[in-house]
């Protein structure tokens, strides 16, 4: 089984990291003029994360173990997205009766509070980040941003076993 040079793997990931972005982007707050709420706003910094490593990493192309690094960076930053997109899907599936009131805003929690603080606040949620206002096949966004999160961390994790590997070079 032929598989793609690392470079072409670290190019793919970025690709469909800019994908997510521009369907976050273009179709849900422009087109359907859907505003993220704190949480959502936090998974695209995620996503843009991911997508800065896979970029940094294909104009690098490393070697050896350099494959291994990316991968693993990808793995664990795919898992903070996964965590916060959790998070998220379970506030949007505990009871009415159960939901956080809605809270500050993203700018007015970044500029009033100490960073770790607000991170805190925007990862405990809010009634806006309940709320579902779209759903494909069943999922709502988010469910479907923990479903990409989790193809993110078996990418990585297979980046990272495969990364050295002959097959690779």
């Amino acid at each position: 089984m032929h598989i793609p040079t690392p470079r072409t793997l670290f190019l793919l990931g970025f690709l469909a990291c800019i994908a997510m972005m521009g369907t976050a982007l273009a179709y849900f707050q422009s087109y359907l003029q859907l505003e993220p709420c704190p949480m959502c706003i936090m998974q695209r910094v995620v996503v843009m994360s991911i997508a800065a490593v896979l970029l940094v990493a294909t104009l690098h192309n490393p070697r050896g173990w350099g494959v291994r690094v990316y991968g693993a960076l990808v793995t664990l930053i795919a898992a903070v997205g996964a965590a916060i997109a959790g998070r998220h899907v379970w506030l949007q599936n505990l009871p009415p009766d159960q939901v956080p009131e809605c809270g500050p805003g993203l700018d007015y929690i970044l500029e009033v509070f100490p960073l770790g603080e607000a991170v805190q606040m925007i990862l405990h949620g809010s009634g806006e980040c309940a709320e579902v206002l779209w759903r494909f096949l069943g999922l709502s966004i988010p469910g479907w941003t923990l479903v990409a999160f989790s193809g993110f961390i078996l990418y990585g994790l297979f980046i990272l076993i495969r990364g050295s590997g002959r097959e690779m070079h």
